[in-house]
């Protein structure tokens, strides 16, 4: 068997599920019926998006709850044009995300920025013009 190269659900370890899932609603993204108390969903273009209360999120797998600093993971937006990357950063930042890095050409090529959600978690807001977004805004690299 080949394992399956898809991401069916990201989730989030959240301080406050109340807050963040406020947060999220505010830049327009609308909760699933799926969503129970104790975890909001977010459907998203491919895939689902998650929150749930940290420390339960730690336990359900089996781990420390004492992630601090870097984490080493972002998870990247990608939008159709610089003017967007500089829109969808403004909406963030006023939704109460922390701005990390201003829009800025990157030194790749493309039109990058970065945010942080409530809790601390890195978006990349970027452009990139060696790829394309498909009639569903899926990205596609490489392939015509």
């Amino acid at each position: 068997m080949t394992v399956p190269n898809r991401i069916s659900i990201v989730t989030f370890g959240v301080a406050d599920l109340d807050r963040a899932t406020a947060f999220y609603e505010s830049l327009g993204w609308e909760k699933s019926a799926a969503s129970m108390p104790t975890i909001t969903f977010f459907d998203t273009v491919g895939s689902i998006f998650g929150l749930y209360e940290w420390g339960a999120l730690a336990d359900d797998a089996q781990v420390s709850p004492d992630g601090t600093g870097f984490r080493g993971v972002t998870l990247a937006m990608n939008l159709a044009s610089t003017v967007e990357v500089d829109a969808v950063f403004a909406e963030w930042v006023a939704a109460g995300a922390t701005s990390v890095v201003e829009p800025h050409t990157a030194f790749w090529g493309g039109y990058s920025s970065y945010v942080a959600d409530l809790d601390g978690h890195l978006w990349e807001l970027a452009h990139n013009p060696y790829a394309r977004l498909d009639a569903e805004g899926r990205l596609v690299m490489g392939r015509s």
